[in-house]
């Protein structure tokens, strides 16, 4: 079988530089082309020598380059025109997340994959972390019973002064809970097999960045999944700079069950397991993590390869992707009891 051929377009979130680094050490894959339209992020990425930019002008990329798929990892509020120009072109689109900004965005990228027949992929990591993985294994297997309620942190660091320029402008971050907050709305109906279906309440404000009083990096919500189990959730920009990543509360998710409570933590090196009849809590180790996880995924879809059990497919993508923007939009227009 030849090798799938991909080509970037936008450089301007450091995220996709993952993505390139594992694209080109992935047997069956070959970079093809790499295109950034903004000046000053191409000459960085010149400087540090890291990606091979053959374009300056995504357009033409599409038109010259011969490829299957495009991996997009422009800035948030341009990401959801490319991967549609991509898909109007007839390929296959990888986004970081987020995939887009707005629900119509998220509208025109299904109607094109479904009516084209292609795939959608998205640097949904947390799917392939090894505290989701134990967490996953567990709760499906019934260790704590049915989940009644879920508390999620996913708090970042803000970080004002070393974020691209295009974070501060208005209409180009598209908001803290699409931005954040897709990680939790993607993985934990991986992981407990529930589905939210209403969003009791949501809430984005400014509160660290007062100098871009428009920039919310504030946010909280307050979902409820199908069997009745309440999710709250913060992943506000509220994280001291200096230790944001490596603090106990990055990505810490508290699921309590009728028959016992796990918690994980991005930063945790096991899994911590009270069992309802239990006096103490154990710890317990952590799997391998499935590193670049989604990424295979995607390319099984593409080959028409069968999916193992819990690996994203397109539709997978779409709808979490679009629970992300409802979400944000239930925040953004302060509605209460928002069914999804």
């Amino acid at each position: 079988m030849s090798d799938l051929r991909i080509a970037f377009v936008g450089f301007r979130h450091g995220h996709i530089n993952s993505l390139y680094a594992l694209a080109a050490k992935t047997p069956g894959v070959s970079i093809v082309a790499a295109c950034e339209e903004h000046e000053a992020t191409r000459a960085d990425l010149h400087l540090k020598g890291d990606v091979d930019i053959t374009h300056d002008d995504a357009g033409r990329l599409l038109d010259e380059v011969d490829c299957d798929i495009i991996g997009v990892g422009d800035a948030f509020g341009l990401r959801g025109n490319r991967a549609i120009t991509a898909l109007e072109a007839g390929r296959h689109v990888l986004v970081d997340k987020p995939l887009c900004t707005s629900l119509q965005e998220l509208r025109r990228i299904r109607e094109l994959a479904m009516a084209k027949n292609l795939q959608v992929g998205c640097m949904l990591t947390m799917r392939d972390a090894a505290g989701t993985i134990a967490a996953r294994q567990l709760i499906r297997a019934g260790d704590i019973g049915e989940i009644h309620a879920i508390q999620f942190g996913g708090q970042h660091p803000l970080l004002r002064d070393t974020r691209p320029d295009w974070y501060w402008e208005p209409g180009m971050h598209g908001g803290t809970i699409n931005d954040i907050g897709i990680h939790a709305i993607d993985g934990i109906p991986h992981i407990t097999g529930l589905n939210f279906v209403r969003v009791e309440a949501a809430r984005c404000w400014n509160a660290f960045a007062t100098d871009v009083p428009h920039f919310e990096d504030g946010a909280q919500m307050l979902l409820t999944m199908d069997n009745g189990c309440g999710v709250m959730g913060d992943v506000s920009y509220h994280a001291p700079n200096g230790s944001g990543y490596s603090m106990p509360y990055y990505w810490r998710t508290t699921f309590w069950g009728q028959e016992g409570i796990i918690e994980i933590s991005s930063t945790a090196d096991h899994l911590a397991l009270t069992p309802a009849t239990a006096k103490q809590t154990e710890r317990r180790a952590l799997p391998a993590s499935n590193s670049g996880g989604y990424f295979r995924a995607f390319l099984k879809t593409i080959r028409g390869e069968v999916l193992d059990e819990g690996e994203p497919s397109t539709e997978n993508v779409l709808d979490s992707s679009e629970r992300g923007l409802q979400v944000q939009a239930a925040a953004d227009e302060n509605q209460r009891g928002v069914e999804l």
